[in-house]
């Protein structure tokens, strides 16, 4: 539209054209020329030209209308589907879409609109072109794309279909045609660890206030409160000495897997059964948690302050979420919710502190909750539960109990609860206690798999092997929470051996199937992923040449001091008392446990104590023992697997009867030798027999793992 543009530049030498636009909005130009001095129009000629313009007025109309040279319902629709101002449309104030320049929108700009996408029509304001056909779908979707840019949010529709038609968006359909509310200042939207399928917050890796690293917190008690059930192999307290709690990534090499062939593939495809049900289990156990109601009558009045001091928390920001919940607490000092709040606020502080002191400050925090007045019963549940958890968390076990106490005191009908008390039973070595609890929920829910699988673990520990069986396979097969663990797998199995079941293994292979088990054979249940997974090792395998060298040249002198300790009036070997023992007797001298010297041991045996001084990879390892044993003719250790794959152990023999003794490792069945040392990794399932004329006389001295790093060795949890 240059020439129109010229003209405007040539204002002192023409008369700007006068427009006239119709009642269809069509404009016409009539182009009057200036008359010299004087002279002007006659009236017939202003009149002809007067119905000239009437003329061209009408039939433009006519023919934009009958003709359909321009559809303005569609340029209307157009527009609308543009996001513009419907009013902006009628009055020609789209100057954005002035394609022509001419400080308006018009017909010109409309048939722009029509024929170009609003990114063409931008680019080139200053062109013309005829009107084409296109189907809507392509404006439409134009249109889209030029919202898009400015909400990047926004999906693109999909392509149209070879056919020319285009898959529509119901969803947006409808958002277009139904206009949504105003979202308020104070709109707060869900979590996505709402209190309805997470009321209880996540736990973190222990608290240590010096900020050093450190794997979960272990129970401050002492080893005759908690050996019945924490000193078990795979026992159910929970897994604070896992290796999985060490920092360094790890290569995630998966152990040689060795299985029992004649029975692999008879089970494997009812496990893979379980496993597909398990999740379907859980899934129908989700859906019939309701949502605790946490906020009595007034707290429901004050709800838009308690969600943003809880968004605040939920999104990281402890330190304000703390201030925010105890300036909410002195407003409300009678609000059960604000001070939960709070409790759970100085929860994550801690966490994020590394402070014991803080966590205590949460503690107490929770029960003050859980005391107000108007607390609502899933308030009081949600705040003693987790008070419970966070005892439990710092060793406190026995005042977890009594947390846990007061619950099944306040909801006497919850068996969950009861379960729960259980368990803190058991983690103080009261296995009486626990043993009644159990009794109590199956006498009211027989059926329970959890109370079913620890009470089968109490009957196991009390030495009813066959008792225990039906209540651990049946807890299992449940599929109840708490169920699947590796810890009832290992012990159902071991039952199953000892009465001489071979279905011992069909649950072994289950429990590797479950992820619980690096393989058939290897069952421990503290394990560090990645490890080298073999039975037997040599010495020039292990890298510990040296420390095998030295023993093997010094095996006599260590000989002799066994033997000057070994008079039973000395009462220096105690019996095993794993429960390992089919039948005989079979004793064990301590020098080392967990990484730390026997003072009083060493002193017994000082020559052999300062021969392994200088050999950090056995004194210093935490998971392990160095120790003296004797195992007295007609006896027999029961299959068993170690607790780690952290560590293996060395066998030197001393004095080894010609016949009758062996150790068998998986399927490889070996004998000790004096002077020499067998070394085998004891994750591996072994098995040992003393059918000779005399006893048998061996010193065990556990190493790492070689493969373990020495950031791992320092860090990883004593076992």
């Amino acid at each position: 539209m240059a020439p129109r543009k010229n003209f405007r530049n040539q204002a002192k030498k023409e008369v700007k054209p006068a427009a006239v636009v119709n009642k269809n909005g069509v404009k016409a130009e009539a182009t009057v020329a200036a008359s010299g001095g004087g002279g002007g129009f006659s009236g017939t000629k202003i009149f002809t030209w007067f119905m000239v313009l009437a003329l061209l007025g009408v039939w433009s109309s006519v023919a934009v209308v009958w003709f359909d040279l321009v559809d303005y319902d569609n340029v209307i629709e157009r527009a609308k589907e543009f996001r513009f101002n419907f009013s902006e449309v009628l009055q020609g104030k789209l100057s954005a879409y002035d394609a022509d320049g001419d400080g308006d929108f018009d017909v010109e700009d409309a048939k722009v609109l029509l024929d170009e996408s609003p990114g063409e029509v931008a680019s080139k304001k200053n062109r013309t072109k005829g009107l084409k056909e296109r189907p809507v779908s392509v404006v439409l979707r134009e249109a889209k794309e030029e919202s898009a840019v400015k909400e990047p949010d926004a999906v693109p529709p999909p392509d149209d279909d070879v056919d020319g038609s285009q898959n529509t968006d119901v969803e947006s359909e409808i958002q277009a045609a139904v206009s949504l509310p105003p979202i308020s200042d104070d709109f707060i939207p869900d979590d996505s660890r709402d209190e309805a399928t997470h009321p209880y917050e996540d736990e973190n890796d222990a608290i240590d206030t010096k900020g050093e690293l450190v794997e979960k917190a272990q129970p401050q008690q002492t080893v005759e409160e908690s050996k019945q059930y924490n000193d078990q192999p795979g026992s159910l307290e929970t897994k604070e000495a896992e290796a999985e709690s060490v920092p360094e990534p790890e290569a995630d090499v998966e152990p040689e897997v060795e299985s029992v062939p004649e029975l692999e593939a008879e089970f494997v495809p009812q496990l893979k059964e379980n496993a597909e049900d398990q999740p379907k289990d859980k899934l129908k156990e989700k859906a019939k948690k309701k949502k605790p109601k946490l906020l009595n009558k007034f707290e429901k009045t004050i709800k838009t302050e308690i969600d943003a001091a809880e968004k605040l928390r939920k999104k990281g920001k402890v330190e304000e979420a703390v201030r925010a919940f105890e300036t909410l607490v002195l407003q409300y000092p009678q609000s059960p919710r604000c001070r939960y709040g709070k409790a759970l606020a100085e929860d994550g502080l801690a966490e994020k502190m590394l402070s014991n002191d803080m966590l205590q400050k949460a503690i107490a925090t929770y029960k003050e909750a859980s005391e107000l007045p108007n607390a609502t019963p899933d308030l009081i549940k949600a705040t003693l539960k987790k008070r419970a958890e966070r005892q439990q968390f710092l060793g406190r076990m026995r005042g977890a109990l009594a947390t846990l106490e007061k619950l099944v005191q306040i909801f006497p009908e919850d068996v969950a609860l009861k379960n729960d008390l259980g368990v803190a039973h058991l983690l103080i070595g009261d296995n009486k206690s626990a043993k009644r609890v159990y009794e109590e929920v199956l006498a009211v829910a027989p059926s329970d798999g959890f109370a079913k699988v620890h009470y089968g673990f109490i009957l196991k520990s009390e030495n009813k092997i066959a008792e225990s069986i039906p209540f651990l396979r049946d807890g299992l097969e449940s599929g109840d929470p708490g169920t699947d663990d590796g810890r009832f797998y290992f012990h159902l199995g071991d039952a199953l051996q000892r009465m001489g079941d071979d279905s011992a293994y069909k649950w072994y292979e289950r429990g590797h199937q479950r992820g619980h088990f690096a393989s058939v054979w290897q069952r421990s249940l503290y394990n560090v992923d990645g490890l080298k997974a073999q039975p037997w090792w040599t010495p020039k395998d292990t890298g510990y040449m040296d420390l095998v060298k030295t023993l093997e040249r010094n095996w006599r002198i260590i000989r002799d001091e066994a033997l000057s300790v070994m008079d039973k009036t000395t009462s220096l070997f105690v019996p095993e008392e794993e429960n390992l023992r089919e039948k005989g007797e079979w004793g064990q001298f301590t020098l080392w446990q967990q990484g730390k010297k026997a003072g009083e041991s060493c002193r017994s045996v000082p020559k052999t104590c300062g021969l392994l001084e200088r050999y950090p990879e056995a004194t210093g390892c935490k998971r392990g023992q160095i120790k003296f044993s004797v195992m007295q003719p007609g006896t027999h250790v029961w299959p068993h697997t170690g607790p780690t794959n952290c560590r293996l152990r060395m066998h030197l023999g001393l004095v080894i009867p010609k016949t009758g003794c062996k150790i068998r490792c998986t399927n490889d069945t070996r004998a000790w030798e004096e002077g020499k040392v067998l070394i085998f990794d004891d994750s591996f399932e072994h098995e040992v027999w003393q059918d000779a004329d005399s006893y048998r006389l061996i010193f065990i001295v556990d190493v790492w793992h070689p493969e373990l790093t020495q950031y791992q060795r320092q860090t990883l949890s004593p076992i």
